[in-house]
């Protein structure tokens, strides 16, 4: 990370801790407390060794009103530090609470297009890892950073006020910690960054391959998969051991510099007692500073070094934060109601990559309440149709009208919400089955949702589980059958009866049997619905209005079942191949 992406790094975190500005201040409060009782401590300490007049000549009064005022010093020092250490902790988790909802609700408001192209894992690393990472070095920045800076400051005053001369030996000397601290640091900073990096790689690989286990193990995929995660665990092993190496010899070598400043204060001190420029109590609390002066260096060093992870975290996830959201919605953007279902596709122009071409010229009417199947070889851009359809990716030109209205001029969620989707690929949540099936409308009653699952034939293997409705399903519904999750995908849909709908392959999972039944119950859904049907199967779109026949992006052919078979073009071939004898 270059220089000037480090310091907007920190100015953001300030101007996030900027918010509790106010337990900013009484934390500094309690600091400062505890610094200057506690650098109270050895002026009278020495006062008390001095009460120490010769061998059985020890002023015991002044002596016990000393000692009564350390220990009321050292109580209220503990009180001042709890509060410190409580006021602390209640900031930070604060601010990483702020940062976390920040980074969640940018993921929420990014394009589908960053979701794909980037890995899921980094993305939760950078959620959950980073932050955490954050939250440790800004903790300890918290609870040393203030309390050392303040004791290095009060320890200066009270070192002048006690002989000017050896505190400047001090001061001369404090250049050289400085120096070291500061040279380890900037090498470390770039280690972490690295391991911050690789760790999102790991997190990465380990997401994807719990989520494709039983792929993994049906093609014997194993051996591979325990390379790959090697290859990027050792990697992750020697950028974790370069950070630690530089991390760990920062202390070292603060504390080697720090006794070559104590031991200069004890020379330089031990001359001016026998001078006479100070007494032995006074020299007990000059070499009692310089060892409390010296001690915040090697505790600044570590929460430092703590930092530049903390750091490299923060600028990860601010990357994230940082990012382009998807186009918002036009202030004065439309709200669908009353959805007819006329939906045209004019001079619609789309790729994913600007180098491969996908979608050229498309053109398509469709009137209210018609069914349009789309076929095609995969990869003709059927998907596509229905990603442009929903505006979870726009048109590169051209226009897509709903009801005579550009959908770049309607709100996302009106439009969505006219829509009905089920997919080939199903989504059900941690939760119980009617949760799932609620999804889309969870105001519904008890009574909906049974209806809705009768409709989608889901209703019989519901009552057979044991606690029915309110049975749980575990992440993603590993504990259902591929049919069984789609059936409950079709009954969430069923329950929202939108005026529009989306099925790509929506049976795709589903025995014969129970596909009969289903499509008798989407022949009754969509009436009056306009519906887009995408297929492989061509044996369940013989129904509709129209159908478009795709390839290479391009709508090639269009028309009725019987009107494609008749013009034996690529229909006929498509439709041949799954059925010829």
């Amino acid at each position: 990370m270059n220089m000037k992406k480090h310091k907007t790094t920190i100015r953001r975190i300030l101007s996030s801790i900027g918010r509790y500005k106010w337990g900013v201040l009484a934390s500094l409060a309690c600091a400062l407390i505890t610094v200057v009782l506690t650098l109270y401590v050895p002026i009278l300490t020495g006062k008390a060794i001095d009460c120490i007049l010769a061998p059985g000549n020890v002023d015991f009064a002044v002596m016990g009103g000393i000692l009564m005022k350390i220990g009321v010093i050292i109580l209220v020092t503990a009180v001042s530090q709890w509060l410190m250490s409580h006021i602390n902790n209640i900031i930070t988790y604060r601010v990483v609470k702020d940062i976390r909802v920040r980074a969640f609700a940018k993921v929420e408001s990014l394009p589908l297009k960053y979701i794909d192209s980037h890995s899921h894992g980094d993305i939760i690393s950078r959620l959950i890892a980073d932050i955490d990472q954050f939250s440790d070095g800004l903790l300890m920045g918290f609870t040393q950073l203030f309390t050392g800076i303040l004791t290095i400051l009060g320890t200066l005053i009270f070192m002048f006020t006690i002989n000017p001369a050896i505190a400047v030996v001090v001061i001369l000397v404090t250049p050289v910690s400085l120096f070291v601290a500061s040279f380890i640091a900037k090498r470390t900073y770039t280690m972490f960054r690295k391991q911050s990096q690789t760790r999102g790689e790991l997190t990465s690989l380990v997401e994807e391959m719990l989520g494709s286990q039983k792929v993994v193990l049906a093609f014997g995929y194993e051996s591979e998969a325990q390379s790959q995660f090697e290859e990027i665990n050792e990697r992750l092993r020697v950028w974790g051991l370069k950070a630690t190496f530089f991390s760990s010899i920062t202390n070292p070598a603060t504390r080697f510099v720090n006794s070559l400043v104590y031991a200069s204060v004890g020379i330089a001190g031990a001359f001016a007692a026998i001078s006479g420029y100070l007494s032995v109590g006074q020299l007990s609390s000059f070499l009692s500073y310089a060892n409390q002066y010296t001690k915040p260096f090697n505790e600044i060093s570590g929460v430092v070094t703590e930092l530049q992870n903390a750091l490299a975290s923060a600028a990860r996830v601010f990357e994230l934060i940082d990012e382009e959201p998807q186009i918002p919605d036009a202030p004065d953007a439309a709200v669908l109601s009353e959805v007819k279902g006329e939906v045209s596709l004019s001079d619609v122009n789309f790729s994913y990559d600007p180098e491969i071409p996908l979608i050229e010229n498309m053109n398509l009417e469709v009137k209210p309440g018609q069914r349009v199947a789309i076929v095609g070889p995969t990869g003709c851009g059927k998907s596509t149709v229905i990603n442009l359809l929903m505006r979870f990716y726009d048109v590169d030109s051209g226009s897509i009208q709903v009801d005579g209205t550009d959908v770049r001029e309607i709100t996302r969620k009106s439009l969505r919400t006219s829509y009905g989707m089920v997919l080939q690929e199903t989504w059900l949540k941690s939760g119980t089955i009617r949760d799932n099936i609620a999804y889309g409308r969870p105001e519904a009653t008890d009574e909906e949702v049974v209806k809705a699952a009768k409709e989608a034939h889901a209703h019989s293997f519901i009552k057979r589980m044991k606690d029915g409705y309110d049975t749980v399903i575990s992440e993603d519904g590993s504990n259902l059958s591929q049919g069984q999750k789609q059936l409950l995908c079709i009954a969430r849909v069923m329950l929202c009866l939108p005026p529009m709908l989306i099925l790509d392959e929506a049976t795709s999972s589903i025995d014969t049997r129970t596909e009969i039944r289903i499509q008798k119950a989407f022949s009754k859904m969509m009436e009056g619905r306009t519906s887009f049907i995408v297929a492989h199967r061509l044996s369940t779109i013989r129904e509709a209005d129209v159908i478009l026949v795709m390839r290479d992006g391009h709508i090639i052919e269009q028309g009725t079942h019987e009107s494609l078979l008749e013009k034996n073009g690529f229909y006929a071939e498509l439709y041949n191949s799954q059925f010829a004898v």
